[in-house]
């Protein structure tokens, strides 16, 4: 059994390397067909990382990653034979690529030459030894394209937030060593401080919930911030069981949303454990989400519900309120609640463009049928000479993207909390799947129907 998933493993390694040869051929005779059909050289080659993504469901910016790996293989042909061979797999000769990227295909190529990784020379190496031989070798071969590279990642910081396990967070910075080792000294300060003072909480929590005071200005960090979270009237107000969402998240047990929405117009900062609490008083528009402070410390949070109108046994988002705070248009809070995510398929990037299905200029309606949220990559892929989508009728929002190949992917709205566990979620032929242990209804794939098929 050792040997088969040794021998496994040489295969996926030898099918890896040999996608990545494909995507190269790929890309450069899709390039053929742009220059013939007159496009620009500077803009030749886009889309095709978009399709590769699609190809193997990734994201697009994991094709594009995959793509930039399989044609810088092509001048490194040492890893390229340990990556087909099995002695590197997909990730590790990633990380070859990576750390030789900053230098120029000739120093790129005597760094290959000079590590050999064909020969066995990485065997056995963990990731941190591959990178730092790889580094030290680069340096060696480049040492000013090395440092110009290091002088550039300080205009690549920035902040970004993604989902962890139960009901928790990951708020990541990337920041100049010296900032970063600044800021987290100045709160591993502040909690010795605080943590001598008499403060329970370990260090940890005072870390933590000193910077979300810092950065916010408020204790708890709570102040005018709509957080849209998305939920039954039953899982509200009946202690239904029915999971709700939170965009920017994802899926949140019941109760915590009900916590939140309820409990937390009335809580006491910082919270070590969830506690009860009172509904807060009704909200006006221009008050919501706005934050006091009573006498004794509570944080008392104003409320405003906007309800949701949703097509029975399909659970199809079909109207909301129209009253809206801080936002322009409807529509434009209609997209993102409807589709949670980017809608192109494998991809979970935050929308940022409200795109029009059909074309605006070629007469699609601004409306909710021909609507759709996408991400900003995405939608310029769309964009490009090839690409076409349109809506599918059906139970719920569907599009049909085509690619310049011919392949069609569809996309279907992901289902709202409280969509009937019956409820038909796709294109014709496509039927729900109820799970066995929960209320919540999930469609079979939950969100997508990527399988391509040729026109």
């Amino acid at each position: 059994m050792i040997d088969q998933m040794r021998g496994l493993e040489d295969l996926k390694c030898l099918a890896g390397a040999r996608q990545a040869e494909v995507a190269v051929a790929f890309d450069r005779q899709q390039r053929q067909v742009q220059a013939a059909a007159g496009v620009p050289a500077g803009e030749q080659g886009a889309g095709v990382a978009a399709q590769i993504a699609l190809a193997r469901r990734e994201s697009p910016a994991k094709g594009s990653r995959l793509l930039g790996l399989a044609k810088t293989l092509t001048g490194m042909p040492h890893t390229s034979t340990a990556f087909r061979s099995g002695l590197l797999n997909e990730w590790r000769a990633t990380l070859v690529v990576k750390e030789t990227i900053c230098l120029s295909p000739e120093d790129r190529a005597g760094v290959d030459e000079e590590l050999a990784a064909d020969t066995g020379a990485l065997d056995g190496m963990g990731d941190k030894a591959i990178i730092a031989a790889v580094r030290a070798a680069a340096y060696r071969r480049d040492p000013a394209s090395v440092a110009r590279r290091a002088a550039h990642a300080v205009t690549e910081r920035s902040v970004s937030l993604r989902p962890a396990p139960d009901t928790m967070t990951y708020l990541t910075a990337l920041l100049p060593v010296s900032q970063g080792v600044a800021a987290y000294a100045a709160l591993n300060r502040d909690a010795d401080t605080l943590r001598s003072a008499g403060d329970e909480r370990s260090r940890g929590q005072v870390m933590a919930d000193t910077l979300v005071e810092r950065i916010t200005g408020t204790p708890g960090g709570i102040k005018g911030v709509e957080v849209q979270l998305v939920m039954t009237d039953h899982t509200l107000l009946q202690a239904d069981a029915e999971p709700a969402r939170l965009p920017g998240y994802g899926i949140i047990p019941a109760a915590w949303a009900r916590e939140l929405a309820l409990a937390g117009s009335s809580m006491r900062m910082p919270v070590t454990a969830p506690g009860p609490g009172n509904l807060g008083s009704p909200a006006t528009p221009e008050a919501a989400g706005e934050a006091t402070v009573d006498a004794s410390g509570r944080h008392n949070l104003n409320l405003w519900i906007r309800r949701l109108y949703t097509a029975p046994g399909t659970g199809e988002l079909v109207a909301m309120d129209s009253k809206a705070r801080l936002f322009p248009a409807g529509l434009k809070r209609f997209l993102p609640v409807r589709d949670d995510t980017c809608r192109t398929p494998y991809c979970d990037a935050p929308i940022r463009h409200h795109d029009h299905i059909r074309p605006w200029h070629s007469g699609g309606p601004t409306t909710t049928g021909n609507g759709q949220g996408l991400c900003e990559a995405c939608n310029h892929a769309k964009e490009t000479p090839g690409w076409t989508a349109k809506p599918v009728p059906g139970p719920r929002h569907t599009v049909a993207t085509a690619t310049p190949t011919g392949h069609t992917y569809h996309s279907t709205a992901p289902p709202l909390p409280g969509t009937p566990p019956n409820a038909t979620c796709g294109p014709p032929g496509t039927t729900a799947v109820v799970p066995s242990r929960s209320t919540a209804a999930y469609c079979a794939p939950p969100k997508r129907w990527p399988v391509p098929r040729r026109q």
